[in-house]
């Protein structure tokens, strides 16, 4: 059985490893990844955002998606707790330093931040991001699954307060990251297997919201899911030969192409997610598996290794993950001067996993409070 700890553990380390390795081909056709690499399967030193600087990053640097998840660890494991968008900003305000952001986050990171600290409500920030249907949120959230840790419910729901700092209430990138964090949940229960995941993804696409919105759309996320699901189901059968996942990768590059035709094309929530969601299911939960898969898939490589990868370990833990990888991650964030925290992967998973066991000592306590009195709750 792969417990609770293994299980958060395996979710941290697969989402960090595949940032680190994907950012050295992000933004890379599949056929330029072949004819340079043939496959890659190592962490690679690389360089992000050269309009600002010249970093050469070493190998196991994360990017600035793990940079928005160690926020929101933070703010876990300092709550042990569900947190909200105010709990999250509060973090953002005491640990980020404006001069360091500009190598490790976007500009729109720093200018967030500008506006929280002039006082700007956490949940009116996202209103003031014009980028509606980018993956920040699903790729950098893996914590609000965690700390929900078999509650979809409650995970789906927290993404709509806490991303709220990202993105606006109505938007798409909300949508997809919901059923993202719900799939993480699902993945932390007990018994849950690559089928009960998928399913719980699914039915979190018609999710409402906090409020029980009747949005639009719904159907339109579904069937992007189904389809992609569709996609994974029809090249199972390669699944056991070398490269037989290629197929399958160029199936998915037919449909989503195209080169910086406008902001962040390659990083829309519904084509990060639900090439996600397929590898996940290709790879049959297999951690490693599904980071490779997703680092060598082309476009934006460090965001679907984050996605596929974390939903993996979720569920099956760290054990197919090399150790090597681990250790060199944790290696470079130890050494890396602009990070927001030095916390390595296995200190980061222990705080939440102790976060998760305080939480559910909370809801213990108060379920023996309502049932303490015979015939109370009747």
């Amino acid at each position: 059985m792969v417990t609770l700890r293994d299980k958060i553990r395996g979710c941290i380390a697969a989402s960090w490893v595949g940032s680190a390795m994907g950012a050295a081909v992000e933004g890379w056709s599949p056929q330029r990844i072949d004819e340079t690499y043939g496959f890659v399967q190592e962490l690679m030193t690389y360089k992000h955002y050269q309009a600002y600087t010249d970093w050469q990053r070493p190998p196991g640097t994360t990017e600035d998606g793990i940079e928005r998840q160690k926020l929101m660890n933070t703010a876990v494991i300092r709550k042990k707790d569900r947190i909200t968008a105010d709990d999250l900003v509060q973090v953002w305000i005491e640990k980020l330093q404006p001069e360091r952001m500009i190598y490790k986050q976007e500009r729109f990171d720093k200018s967030l931040l500008e506006m929280a600290v002039a006082g700007v409500p956490p949940r009116e920030l996202g209103r003031l991001w014009p980028f509606n249907n980018v993956v920040s949120v699903a790729r950098a959230s893996h914590t609000l699954g965690i700390i929900n840790a078999g509650d979809p419910r409650s995970a789906a729901m927290d993404v709509y307060d806490v991303g709220l700092v990202y993105s606006g209430e109505m938007t798409f990138a909300l949508r997809w990251a919901a059923l993202y964090d719900a799939a993480i949940a699902a993945a932390l229960a007990p018994g849950a297997t690559v089928e009960s995941v998928l399913a719980t993804a699914r039915e979190y696409a018609l999710f409402r919201g906090q409020k029980g919105t009747p949005y639009a759309g719904y159907d339109t996320i579904l069937a992007e899911i189904d389809r992609a699901l569709a996609i994974a189901a029809k090249h199972a059968d390669a699944r056991a030969t070398e490269d037989g996942w290629r197929a399958m990768r160029d199936e998915f590059y037919a449909i989503y192409f195209g080169g910086n035709h406008f902001v962040y094309s390659m990083s829309q929530a519904n084509e990060v997610v639900a090439k996600g969601l397929a590898i996940f299911a290709f790879c049959q939960g297999d951690a490693r598996q599904a980071v490779l898969t997703a680092v060598n898939f082309g476009r934006d490589t460090d965001c679907l290794a984050a996605v596929a990868g974390g939903l993996a370990g979720a569920l099956t833990g760290a054990s197919s993950l090399e150790q090597q990888w681990i250790d060199q991650v944790n290696a470079a964030t130890k050494a890396d001067p602009y990070t927001n925290s030095q916390m390595d992967i296995d200190e980061t998973a222990e705080g939440l996993y102790e976060a998760v066991l305080a939480k559910l000592d909370k809801e213990r306590a108060y379920l023996t409070k309502m049932e303490s009195v015979p015939g109370y709750l009747m």
